[in-house]
């Protein structure tokens, strides 16, 4: 990934953050709703307002926590769930990689609570801005709280109201997932070398699913990043 250079110093002030929470407002809208859905799911699963909400603030990955919930159970199981959570959130990992040298300016608070806010949408913007020359940090974290917010406030949102809804997969929520890797997966396809690491991904997805429900996810993140690997290497 390509790390950020430029010929002005970074700084991180006020006007940054400001300038990123106003930036990132389109985005409040879909991040709601997004939080919405998550909400109602988490409770038909059964989990209370504060765990859905203290999942949603810990976590703060609606992928990874929808993921989540389709292993969840009465007596989940913790390994698979922690697991499934890691593999989704580990592209944080080179987004974090990609800001570190615009987060030199900052005091320790300021980075750690600038990557505790960092999503897939404030990260683009940030990018977005770097590029076209902006080298103010406070954008990052002005962006992510504005992004992180709507997300709190619709699960709460959506669990409230999730009691009111029967049956929430007669509405098709639980698709949130299917749909979001799919735009993903369409999103990234380079050609019928893709193919590949997608068949071995849904060959395990299957065997799991009869066998060992709970590591679904999990197993098929694996088959496909090891046949992805292997044909790479060659």
């Amino acid at each position: 990934m390509e790390t950020l250079t430029g010929d002005r110093p970074a700084t991180f002030t006020s006007q940054g953050f400001r300038r990123g929470f106003v930036a990132a407002q389109p985005l409040t809208p879909g991040t709601f709703l997004y939080g919405v859905v998550f909400g109602v799911l988490a409770s038909e699963k059964g989990l209370a307002w504060l765990e859905a909400l203290l999942m949603s603030v810990m976590v703060y990955s609606g992928s990874a926590q929808l993921a989540a919930l389709q292993g969840w159970s009465a007596a989940p199981l913790i390994a698979p769930l922690v697991t499934t959570v890691f593999l989704i959130n580990a592209r944080y990992v080179l987004y974090g990689a990609s800001i570190q040298p615009w987060l030199r300016v900052a005091t320790r608070p300021q980075a750690f609570a600038t990557l505790f806010f960092l999503g897939d949408g404030n990260w683009a913007l940030a990018m977005r801005e770097y590029h076209a020359g902006y080298r103010d940090a406070g954008f990052l974290f002005g962006s992510g709280v504005s992004t992180a917010l709507p997300w709190f406030v619709g699960t709460a949102a959506g669990h409230m109201v999730g009691s009111t809804i029967p049956h929430p997969t007669a509405l098709g929520l639980d698709f949130m997932l299917v749909a979001f890797a799919a735009a993903i997966g369409v999103s990234v396809f380079r050609g019928r070398s893709d193919l590949w690491p997608a068949l071995a991904a849904a060959l395990v997805a299957v065997v799991l699913g009869l066998w060992l429900p709970g590591w679904t996810i999990v197993g098929a993140a694996l088959a496909a990043g090891v046949v992805g690997g292997v044909r790479v290497g060659r």
